[in-house]
């Protein structure tokens, strides 16, 4: 029996592709298989933009003085790095095994996403990249990342307005309309339930 089966996925892989035939075959084609996708997707994603975001420029940006010099100060910044990382990766996941897509624009959410963090504020990702940037700020004790994340809620902020929240409302209309009244852009504001 093991012959056929094998045929069966190499027949598969030649007309669909051998990732697919193996997904059909073992049943991972399943939502929850969908869902993993999504997520390693995200870590994808994640190395790429955010990745970039808090860790490449700011140490282009930092040069030289990007040293640990170990001070309880110093030392301070990694609670909001820490925090930061964590939210992000909860949103991360409820993206991909609630709203089954990414943070990537090219890949959203099917599903609009509101709950756990986005529960309390409707951006909480860039949130917490926003905070992981404020860590290193204290972290490396650095205006220069003060300045930058400054300059990267200012992005975040147009991104939203101009093109995130008008499509999220084409995709979900009065659901999503719902949510913005229930639930503030920027400011995390605990639920009445």
């Amino acid at each position: 029996m093991c012959i056929p089966r094998n045929r069966e996925i190499l027949s598969q892989a030649e007309t669909k592709g051998l990732g697919q035939a193996i997904e059909v075959y073992s049943g991972l084609a399943e939502p929850i298989g969908e869902s993993v996708k999504d997520f390693i997707k995200t870590l994808v994603f994640t190395v790429l933009v955010p990745g970039t975001v808090t860790v490449y420029i700011p140490y282009r940006l930092l040069g030289r003085r990007a040293e640990f010099v170990f001070s309880g100060y110093h030392v301070l910044g990694v609670l909001p790095i820490t925090v930061g990382a964590g939210f992000y990766f909860w949103c991360a996941w409820d993206f991909a095994f609630v709203g089954h897509g990414t943070p990537a624009p090219i890949d959203p959410p099917k599903a609009l996403v509101s709950r756990g963090l986005y529960r309390v504020v409707r951006n909480p990702i860039y949130l917490a990249v926003l905070l992981v940037l404020f860590g290193e700020s204290l972290f490396f004790s650095s205006w220069i990342i003060v300045r930058y994340a400054v300059l990267v809620w200012l992005l975040f902020h147009l991104w939203v307005v101009f093109y995130e929240e008008p499509a999220l409302r084409k995709k979900f209309g009065r659901t999503y309309e719902e949510y913005c009244r229930a639930v503030w852009r920027w400011i995390p504001r605990i639920p009445d339930t």
